[in-house]
């Protein structure tokens, strides 16, 4: 290490050159971000930079996702099962709508035996 380098080093560790190359690092670091959020928030899918990510069609998701929900629920006979009243009326479903279901089993009434 050079007497240069170790004059340097104790310029950047003095607190004013300190916080000012910590707020610069901060900057660099959140700038992508603040990029990409706003991105997301307008639904701009245009070209990207190296330091904005493609998001897609990622606002478009997110306003789809908020028209699901999540509930369990027992099958009935024939397979049926309900859409709890909560879920329509916060969902606008209405007897004759068409909707998509994902079915995942989560717990088993009958026996293994029964397999």
């Amino acid at each position: 290490m050079t007497d240069n380098d170790d004059e340097e080093t104790q310029s950047i560790m003095r607190p004013p050159n300190l916080l000012k190359a910590l707020a610069d690092a901060s900057e660099q670091a959140t700038k992508p971000q603040q990029e990409a959020l706003q991105q997301l928030l307008t639904g701009a899918t245009g070209a990207t930079t190296s330091a904005t990510p493609d998001l897609g069609n990622l606002s478009e998701q997110l306003g789809t996702m908020s028209q699901m929900a999540t509930f369990k629920t027992r099958v009935q006979s024939g397979g049926r099962i309900s859409i709890p009243d909560a879920e329509r009326e916060a969902l606008d479903i209405e007897d004759g709508d068409i909707v998509q279901t994902v079915v995942v089993p989560v717990k088993r009434k009958r026996d293994e035996d029964d397999e």
